[in-house]
């Protein structure tokens, strides 16, 4: 397990500035600014409803803001497409398993492998060696996060904890610089969740900056270097984890303290 340390004053691969999204009379996300230094792993918690998986939606690009701006990789993508933004190599997995019901495991990594193709080569690839070596990073990923034996299998067959391996497979083949994982460890046992704990260190070791919606403290403490607190849309806290915790808004906010 990771022991979670310092960002270095590492410079940002995502800053966000004044991010807002409105659904009618509700603001999700409420003049939300922070930055994720690149090769750090950051997580956003807070209590349900706090705005974390809009913020998310905005990040990705699933959502456009009303306000604010977004920088990944020193490019402004506020108004960039999902999938351009994935292409440029900011990927993210979600809060529900979204894999594909009539492919394997394999062939949904394999689908992550395309997102850096033009659509008419993903096309023209078909049967070709470029689609034998989409298999055969597809499988070397998920051999990487420990859904080898899955491969063949199709998602209604996989374990809870093998659908977020394989989903996390899908982003990896995307080869993402930044990847964003919307409560990795939900309806996870302990060992799983302490496997998923190592797999983050292995991501942040090979260069890989992440950033994460996360319930359970304990991954975020094993993890984070950074912590961004969310209470109503707004942005209560950010910085380091022990100081963050310690925070009295953010213990009433999100522990339930009334002290």
């Amino acid at each position: 397990m990771m022991i979670a340390g310092s960002t270095g004053g590492a410079r940002p691969i995502l800053s966000v500035s004044d991010a807002t999204k409105r659904f009618g009379g509700v603001v999700a996300v409420d003049a939300v600014s922070f930055d994720i230094p690149e090769g750090a792993i950051v997580s956003m918690v807070g209590p349900n409803g706090a705005g974390k998986t809009t913020l998310f939606n905005l990040l990705s690009g699933v959502y456009r803001c009303d306000r604010g701006r977004i920088v990944f990789a020193d490019e402004d993508v506020t108004t960039v497409a999902p999938e351009r933004r994935a292409a440029m190599g900011l990927a993210r997995t979600f809060q529900n398993v979204r894999l594909f019901a009539h492919l394997t495991a394999l062939e949904n990594v394999m689908v992550g492998g395309y997102c850096r193709s033009l659509p008419r080569e993903a096309i023209a690839s078909r049967g070709t060696t470029k689609t034998a070596q989409f298999r055969q990073r597809a499988e070397e990923l998920l051999d990487w996060v420990g859904a080898a034996s899955s491969k063949d299998l199709m998602p209604s067959e996989l374990s809870y904890g093998d659908q977020r391996r394989v989903e996390i497979a899908r982003a990896l083949a995307t080869r993402p610089r930044l990847l964003i994982l919307d409560e990795p460890t939900a309806g996870m046992i302990a060992d799983e969740a302490r496997q998923v704990i190592d797999l983050m260190d292995r991501l942040r070791e090979r260069g890989i900056t992440l950033l994460l919606i996360e319930h359970n403290m304990n991954v975020v403490r094993a993890v984070s270097q950074k912590i961004v607190v969310l209470n109503f849309g707004r942005k209560i806290a950010e910085g380091d984890p022990v100081e963050v915790m310690r925070n009295p808004e953010v213990i009433s906010a999100y522990l339930g303290s009334e002290e």
